[in-house]
């Protein structure tokens, strides 16, 4: 059975995971007849929006704590990542991918990477794995990895700060899914597009699809 290993920022959209996206993925990832393990790093989110009213909060949460509420506890500190033990690496949106995983919320094409989700990335690319990410994820993928194909959708000033990062964007609408099959990186643009839950499960059912696809073609010609 191929393993996912499933990497989240916390709980929320505003201030974490995309709820819909990390959840909607990991249902596709069992229906394609895989399994998964979440993962999260150990480390204080950025901020605490209230979901509510979108304001910010003055309090401090954990990012690995907060995604075990996705996970049901059932969750990993990322340190604990080994390449060598999973199918595929496989990231979910929402801001905390852009504020907790990376900076790219804030700073662009200049952001930083949390080192051990560039490790991770670093680890599966080098062993030609495949690497999925949905919505914002995508930006940080390619800061990590340079020149590859990946979307967010249409937005126009995340896709200058691709450009910017050395990689190359391609347009994408509802459930589409690139695959820059030479570095075996799949992005599908989810919430970052007016999307309504619908549509997030077409991206997710695609997105798993097209690497299972993937995993299966590496088999074959094995």
């Amino acid at each position: 059975m191929k393993k996912f290993a499933v990497i989240l920022a916390g709980c929320g959209v505003y201030d974490g995971a995309e709820i819909h996206e990390a959840t909607l993925a990991m249902l596709a990832i069992k229906q394609a007849g895989a399994d998964y393990q979440c993962f999260a790093p150990d480390i204080d989110q950025h901020h605490v929006i209230n979901h509510l009213t979108g304001q910010e909060m003055p309090e401090k949460r954990n990012v690995l704590i907060e995604s075990a509420r996705i996970a049901r506890g059932n969750i990993k500190n990322l340190s604990e990542f080994k390449a060598e033990e999973f199918d595929v690496l496989f990231f979910p949106g929402g801001f905390g991918a852009a504020k907790n995983l990376s900076t790219v919320a804030f700073d662009g094409p200049d952001a930083k990477v949390n080192p051990e989700v560039e490790a991770a990335v670093k680890s599966m690319h080098a062993l030609k794995k495949p690497i999925g990410a949905m919505c914002i994820s995508p930006v940080f993928i390619a800061k990590i990895l340079g020149e590859i194909n990946v979307t967010i959708g249409t937005d126009e000033g995340t896709i200058k700060a691709i450009e910017a990062i050395g990689a190359t964007h391609i347009q994408t609408d509802h459930g589409d899914v690139v695959c820059d099959s030479e570095n075996k990186v799949f992005t599908t643009p989810c919430y970052m597009l007016d999307a309504t839950i619908a549509d997030i499960w077409d991206g997710a059912y695609n997105i798993v699809e097209a690497i299972m696809t993937d995993l299966d073609e590496i088999e074959e010609e094995e």
